[in-house]
């Protein structure tokens, strides 16, 4: 299997990823129960957990240790989970599946799923700024990061991103705005999670900027994939609704671009993405290269 090495290598990290979320949340049954429930409803069982993962690689690429970026990458899972309850919202997207199953609202109810992205947003902040869950901490490491993942989840970012979808929605589409609400919607907070490994790992500037650039790229790819896969996945195979961007007046690289030139200008984006790398020693960028590869090969 292409992809068997890096299957083993997020699985892996997937374990200690959740590990650490079950280790540190509160339990689902403390009163009042039903945020609670629902945090763990929304948190587990998760994706492939890929933002946290790219944190964790670029922390271990550029030579540092987990303990001391594993609670800025769980707190980015839990940013990035908070985000999906919000867009599956009724007055947003208005999603009824997620990863398989009922979003939250239809699970419990609109109220509770909007206070559960809101406790895991401030969960995240709580987390990432107590040093005692690093295991050596650098303040100002943390402080830098923190700073940034908040830019990037808001006014930089995916806040102003979801803005533009809605509001830009049955609007002409244009390469412009297309780029734009992909780029603060979804790219800023994969590049974000990859900048943070390298920062808590004390990389150099370059090696930050470098990986800052490769997180951006794929980013959009993975974006553009999932523009892709709106159209010509199932809800089964997925786990979402399907075929509903375009329906919707939605802006995407599809109804601009096409399927085919979509996929084109994804692998594109992928390999000046991997070309980005090449300051690294091959043996140790592997995982990177693979991920990078796996975004416009994948089917979910």
């Amino acid at each position: 299997m292409k992809f068997e090495k890096l299957n083993s290598y997020i699985e892996e990290k997937k374990k200690i990823i959740d590990s650490w979320l079950l280790s540190h949340l509160p339990p689902p049954g403390r009163e009042p129960k039903p945020i609670f429930e629902a945090v763990y409803y929304a948190l587990f069982p998760g994706g492939k957990r890929i933002r946290p993962i790219l944190a964790i690689a670029s922390c271990e690429l550029t030579d540092g240790n987990i303990g001391d970026v594993l609670p800025i990458a769980c707190a980015i899972e839990m940013i990035h989970t908070y985000s999906l309850i919000h867009d599956d919202l009724p007055c947003m997207d208005d999603d009824d599946l997620r990863r398989g199953k009922p979003t939250l609202h239809k699970a419990y109810n609109e109220a509770i799923a909007v206070l559960t992205g809101d406790i895991l947003l401030t969960m995240a902040f709580e987390y990432m700024s107590n040093i005692k869950l690093y295991k050596n901490p650098s303040l100002p490491r943390i402080v830098m990061v923190i700073n940034e993942i908040a830019r990037a989840s808001g006014k930089e970012g995916m806040v102003v991103g979801q803005v533009a979808d809605i509001t830009w929605e049955g609007s002409s589409v244009t390469e412009e705005k297309i780029n734009y609400i992909h780029t603060n919607k979804t790219a800023k907070l994969i590049e974000v999670s990859v900048k943070s490994g390298a920062i808590m790992s004390g990389a150099s500037y370059r090696e930050v900027e470098v990986l800052s650039e490769y997180g951006r790229l794929i980013g959009l790819a993975f974006q553009i994939v999932d523009d892709v896969l709106d159209v010509t996945s199932t809800s089964d195979k997925i786990g979402k609704k399907t075929k509903k961007d375009l329906s919707r007046g939605k802006l995407s690289y599809v109804a601009l671009h096409g399927i085919e030139n979509s996929l084109k200008k994804a692998k594109e984006l992928v390999e000046r993405a991997k070309e980005k790398l090449a300051i690294f020693e091959e043996e140790k960028c592997w995982m990177l290269k693979d991920l990078a590869e796996y975004i416009v090969a994948r089917e979910k």
